[in-house]
């Protein structure tokens, strides 16, 4: 599945190191997606139970419902722990941002039939992608 597919095909998306600091990627990135029509979801334990663009943070990834994407800003040697857990819970696909690199935990999660897409933005690939403002949420 290409970048472009997987973006117009995901509807519900579990952000996974979800920040209320504002100079952050993960803050950035959030409301990127709220504004494209994406119902995102933030997971951080440390900020369960507060919001963050008006999305109530969870405390777990468990937490977030039925997911389409699990799009993750966490440090390499957490994010394979994060994928594992995501293709465990049913998710299509998994997002590792800029600089985030688990091979083995990708190849794992391709085993099984989940998109992996690894140190990329979808900021950054949304105009290469030729995506429009919004997504459709019918």
């Amino acid at each position: 599945m290409d970048i472009r597919e997987l973006l117009l095909s995901t509807r519900r998306i579990a952000l996974v190191g979800a920040s209320l600091k504002p100079d952050r990627a993960s803050f950035r990135v959030m409301r990127f997606l709220l504004d494209r029509g994406y119902a995102v979801t933030p997971v951080n334990p440390g900020l369960a139970g507060q919001e963050i663009h008006g999305q109530r943070v969870v405390a777990r990834l468990a937490e977030a419902g039925p997911l389409d994407l699990v799009d993750v800003f966490r440090r390499s040697e957490e994010a394979g722990a994060v994928m594992d857990e995501a293709v465990e819970l049913g998710a299509r696909a998994v997002w590792l941002q800029l600089g985030v690199v688990d091979e083995a935990a990708a190849a794992r999660a391709r085993a099984k039939g989940v998109a992996v897409v690894m140190d990329r933005c979808p900021v950054i690939e949304w105009g290469p992608a030729r995506l429009p403002d919004r997504i459709s949420t019918a």
